[in-house]
């Protein structure tokens, strides 16, 4: 079994900075991609910004310039630096992982239970 763990979430005022992060465990053999999503109250979940192999990163337009994505692959953890907050950051967030276990050579995702990201005005 495999397991994503995140922690950084908070209450900040507009402009302030948070660091999340997202440790995964269990019997993983390789992870492809690293990834935060977000949810805000009533809308869809987004994907905020990805890393995978190769040094790739993707962002989306509305955090670019402003969050950070970076990975630690000898601890299978993956970071969220978000500096600039504004208030429409407000939602939960999510670490995402495309992986191998160790039992299996098919790729599986997997999600962490999410942490709150408050951005007050």
């Amino acid at each position: 079994q495999v397991q994503l763990v995140e922690s950084g979430g908070g209450l900040v005022e507009a402009g302030g900075s948070l660091r999340l992060s997202c440790a995964a465990s269990g019997s993983i053999r390789s992870i492809v991609v690293m990834a935060w999503y977000r949810q805000a109250p009533g809308k869809q979940r987004e994907l905020v910004a990805l890393s995978r192999g190769g040094g790739i990163r993707n962002y989306a337009d509305s955090v670019k310039g402003r969050f950070t994505i970076s990975r630690d692959d000898a601890e299978n953890s993956v970071f969220l630096e978000m500096n600039s907050l504004k208030p429409e950051d407000t939602a939960v967030y999510y670490c995402n992982a495309v992986l191998q276990e160790l039992t299996t050579a098919q790729l599986n995702a997997y999600w962490g239970q999410g942490t709150q990201v408050t951005v007050s005005s």
